[in-house]
């Protein structure tokens, strides 16, 4: 059965009245995870935690779960349990948790009303700690990891420099097809179009003609006589095999830091941010919603650019030896 079948009927369903049938839990959330999952990664993820806590109150109703059973999760993945014999990280911990307050928000709104309350509304998400500060490569270690992927092949190469120059999260860069390019009105250059990127949101990048030049190179060695069809994808590869070719280069490069594709999507915003781009301009290339998030990413530049010490520096300057 077809994904678009599947969240048909379970709409259909919905629109029957409540009162001559009651929905299953496992229906209202295959319609959460339709309604508001559109991304593959986002469904897959929230589908999983859903399930993990469903598991932990030994699929009890939805309906009846109160802010209790969501405080004792919280504290169970904090402490550690049976099914988790290690305690989560803040981090690891809000993954469980946010999507149960978006999946039980979704519920309880008024014109879906599966739930009379939302028993989320007063749970807080653990404080995660900013790691992104320190994440990024120099200048020197994105040259030696780019020279170690061009030295395996124009593939590698050409996913070390999208990561890099794109700031493309590793599920976008596995998603893109030869079809997402297109160029401005007056033709002067070249857009990637992210149809699905996080939250099911679509973004434009701009894509510099450098980088169009190796991607005109790679498409010539797939197709000898003409372009690729616009639905294969650039690079066939699952998000694992990517992270794994990251890291195998970073490791050959003698670069002493655990690379992941992220900190090459870290890289591209503090490299923007240094060079003029304004937070906006970085924002919305990388697609975040909110300037919060992106605003990180300045406090890293500023102080790169000049720290306290420098401007004490200038005052005393006449006074070192």
């Amino acid at each position: 059965m077809s994904t678009e079948r599947t969240t048909s009927n379970y709409f259909q369903l919905a629109l029957v009245d409540h009162d001559e049938t009651s929905n299953s839990d496992e229906q209202i959330v295959q319609m959460f995870l339709a309604t508001c999952c559109r991304n593959v990664n986002t469904r897959r993820n929230y589908e999983r935690a859903i399930i993990a806590f469903r598991k932990f109150i030994s699929n009890a109703a939805l309906k009846d779960v109160t802010w209790r059973e969501i405080e004792a999760y919280k504290i169970f993945l904090i402490q550690g349990g049976n099914s988790y014999p290690k305690q989560f990280a803040p981090a690891s911990i809000a993954a469980f948790i946010a999507p149960l307050k978006s999946f039980y928000k979704w519920g309880s709104d008024q014109h879906i009303a599966f739930f009379n309350k939302n028993p989320t509304a007063s749970v807080r998400i653990p404080t995660i700690t900013i790691t992104s500060r320190r994440n990024f490569l120099t200048k020197r270690e994105v040259g030696d990891l780019l020279r170690e992927l061009h030295k395996q092949s124009l593939r590698n190469y050409l996913i070390g420099l999208t990561l890099v120059m794109l700031g493309l999260r590793v599920s976008e860069l596995t998603a893109m097809k030869w079809g997402d390019f297109h160029t401005d009105p007056l033709e002067t250059s070249i857009w990637l179009t992210i149809a699905n990127a996080k939250g099911g949101k679509r973004r434009e990048i701009k894509v510099p003609a450098i980088l169009w030049e190796l991607y005109s190179q790679l498409s010539n060695s797939l197709a000898e006589n003409g372009d690729p069809d616009r639905e294969l994808l650039m690079f066939p590869l699952s998000s694992r095999q990517v992270e794994r070719i990251i890291k195998n280069a970073g490791e050959f490069s003698f670069i002493e830091k655990k690379l992941t594709p992220h900190w090459l999507r870290h890289t591209n915003a503090t490299l923007a941010l240094l060079q003029g781009a304004s937070l906006q301009q970085v924002q919305e290339n990388l697609g975040h919603s909110h300037i919060n998030t992106t605003q990180r990413y300045l406090h890293t530049v500023q102080q790169i650019q000049k720290a306290a010490p420098d401007f004490v520096e200038d005052s005393l300057r006449a006074f070192i030896e």
